[in-house]
């Protein structure tokens, strides 16, 4: 039977929680070994007529540990002396109508092996060891600082070619994740979520586990072992979550006391149409402490440097991917989700009182206004933003012919009309190399030799633009076919050349990025930004110079036709001679080696509004970059 409840929770920690501002339930529910032996069990079940704990420790048996409802909160808890970490258990919840439904625990830290879906009682306790990574990571999380972001599914990043395929673990993975990010010259990796789920081909993006790491790759202890490798390894690690939504799967949150707990009943409210999932009631204060609770116990817990957030633009619009008549307006007869507006300027409040050496990330696809500015100056207090206009019109003009780009310029310029309303990040994501869309490299036009590079263009162009950088996996190397999350990334191809170049160009520009002040350093303000040229459509030039607070600018000019432009004129704000940096046309990248000797000397003949011009050789289908010695 249970001992005494021996409760965790205070009854600060009941006010917290019922008003939606507790951040640290992941300390006060769900399952936590005690000192002297035994198990605190607690769960939120406000509708339930009786709740039990069942499991390995008591047969299974709702009849065997009942747990007490503490006072009107809603939770029940009570401590179980028989239980002990390993143990698998669910929670038994007998609900108004008499149905017994078995759950599991929406706190857990650890879990099965999906396809099972139990819980099981974890100690995480860990020894970590990023202490100097940890005093230091604010400086690298700033928006001055050089921030490129290797996004990276686990599950088909590299699997174990000797056992068919098999998928490689946390701690497995580390060593040769660290290599390849080290040699690749990135800042930090982001980790498609990393939460349990149980259907795997959903990418995480179908959380059930809000605590607990999946268990398809490890122990959440192992998880954090890779993280505090990382970190020793000088790696930032962002995590992605998933606060828009669930899936409806019967042993979770959904109807989770027999109620629409978690979720909204009306499903115009509480049902998204794209993903078949259920959404979260973001007025519901207890909701919002978990949902918040969650994000803290991924930056606490296993030392996250930051949470990219997903499906954001879902969250703020009550009519997103709706027709008329499938959604209810909000009190003031708008479409904006009021309720999950709050929500989230609450959550990015608590996260940086907390954190504030860390980011928040939006995957935001509107214009929604002040996505990525404080809250106490009206913005909803992300710290970056995904460009996402960027990401679909720079694709789209790069899949057109280079003979057509003329007529579609502004596909490029226009972002400059919005570069620097919010802290923006420049995505080559993961949704751009699936569900038919083709790899990076295929969505390039021309033969293989104009394919690369224009890809290798491509990626100057991203580098050489103010905005943060991420690149997802297999991109760094043009791999040539789409993404696929049932097998490894194609590893074979760096033994080809063209590959070769392309992986030595993505490095080269990671770590001219992170040693340049001048290309990160102003990324979110505008005087870090100008053009060095009007429009040139006709030639399919663009020419801009990046600015540092101090110290030297760097000069990016980019040709996307495959003619060389030859006696180009740049203007720029100082003399003497112009080296180039990188000319991705080299042919240690893989180009055809036109040039300019190295660099150039500026004259001093006023143009375009800069005292002194460069006459540069821009090649085919490619990127220089140049630098004033």
């Amino acid at each position: 039977m249970a001992a005494s409840p021996a409760s965790l929770l205070s009854e600060e920690d009941l006010h917290w929680f019922n008003e939606g501002t507790h951040r640290r339930l992941g300390e006060k529910l769900g399952a936590h070994p005690r000192p002297d032996g035994g198990v605190a069990f607690g769960v939120w079940a406000p509708n339930a007529e009786k709740v039990s704990v069942v499991g390995d420790f008591n047969g299974w048996d709702p009849r065997a540990d009942p747990l007490r409802a503490r006072g009107t909160s809603g939770i029940w808890e009570a401590a179980v002396a028989a239980a002990a970490p390993g143990d698998i258990y669910k929670f038994s919840l007998t609900t108004r109508s008499g149905e017994v439904l078995t759950k599991a625990d929406p706190f857990a830290r650890c879990t099965e092996n999906p396809p099972a879906t139990g819980s099981v009682v974890w100690d995480l306790a860990y020894e970590w060891g990023d202490e100097q990574w940890m005093r230091g990571r604010g400086a690298r999380a700033g928006l001055d600082a050089p921030f490129s972001v290797y996004e990276v599914h686990l599950g088909s990043w590299r699997r174990d070619p000797a056992d068919s395929g098999r998928l490689l673990g946390y701690a497995e993975v580390a060593q040769p994740l660290i290599d390849h990010v080290h040699n690749a010259g990135f800042t930090h990796v982001e980790f498609l979520p990393l939460m349990e789920h149980p259907f795997y081909g959903s990418w995480g993006y179908q959380t059930t586990g809000f605590f607990a790491p999946t268990r398809r790759y490890g122990t959440p202890q192992e998880l954090m072992y890779l993280i505090d490798r990382l970190h020793q390894a000088g790696i930032g690690v962002l995590l992605d979550w998933v606060p828009s939504h669930f899936p409806a799967d019967a042993f979770a949150l959904a109807q989770f006391d027999g109620t629409h707990l978690f979720e909204h009943a009306d499903p115009r409210l509480g049902f998204h149409p794209d993903w078949k999932s259920l959404i979260f009631n973001y007025g519901r204060h207890e909701v919002r402490s978990f949902l918040a609770s969650s994000a803290e116990h991924w930056l606490s817990r296993y030392h996250a440097d930051g949470l990219r957030v997903d499906a954001v633009a879902s969250m703020l619009y009550l009519d997103y991917s709706r027709r008329p008549g499938e959604w209810i307006p909000n009190a003031a007869g708008g479409r904006e989700n009021t309720e999950a507006i709050e929500f989230l300027r609450l959550l990015n409040t608590g996260i940086y009182a907390d954190h504030p050496d860390v980011q928040v990330i939006a995957e935001e696809s509107t214009a929604f206004p002040g996505v990525s500015r404080p809250v106490h100056h009206g913005g909803i207090g992300f710290g970056l933003k995904w460009d996402m206009g960027w990401m679909h019109d720079t694709l789209l003009y790069f899949s057109r012919d280079p003979v057509h780009r003329r007529h579609h310029h502004g596909e490029l310029t226009f972002r400059s009309v919005y570069a620097f309303s919010e802290n923006f990040m420049l995505p080559l994501s993961h949704d751009e190399v699936v569900h038919g869309k083709g790899s990076l490299l295929r969505k390039m036009p021309g033969d293989d030799w104009q394919r690369f590079a224009n890809l290798r263009l491509l990626y100057g162009y991203q580098y050489g633009l103010p905005g943060k950088k991420l690149l997802f996996m297999g991109d760094e190397f043009a791999q040539g076919r789409e993404w696929n999350h049932e097998g490894s990334l194609d590893w074979h191809l760096l033994a080809y050349p063209a590959h070769e170049g392309m992986a030595r160009w993505v490095r080269d520009l990671n770590r001219l990025h992170r040693d340049v002040p001048a290309l990160h350093e102003l990324d979110a303000d505008p005087e870090g930004f100008a053009w060095t040229q009007p429009d040139d459509p006709d030639r399919s030039l663009l020419g801009f110079l990046r600015r540092p607070r101090e110290g030297p600018p760097v000069l990016v000019v980019c040709n996307f036709t495959p003619v060389p432009r030859t006696n180009t004129l740049a203007g720029v704000p100082r003399g003497g001679f112009w080296r180039e940096l990188l000319n991705s046309d080299a042919t240690h990248y893989g180009g055809s080696g036109v040039g300019n000797l190295g660099g150039v000397e500026a004259h001093p003949a006023p143009i375009h509004g800069w005292p002194w011009t460069l006459t540069v050789t821009v090649p085919p289908l490619a990127c220089v970059f140049f630098g004033p010695e």
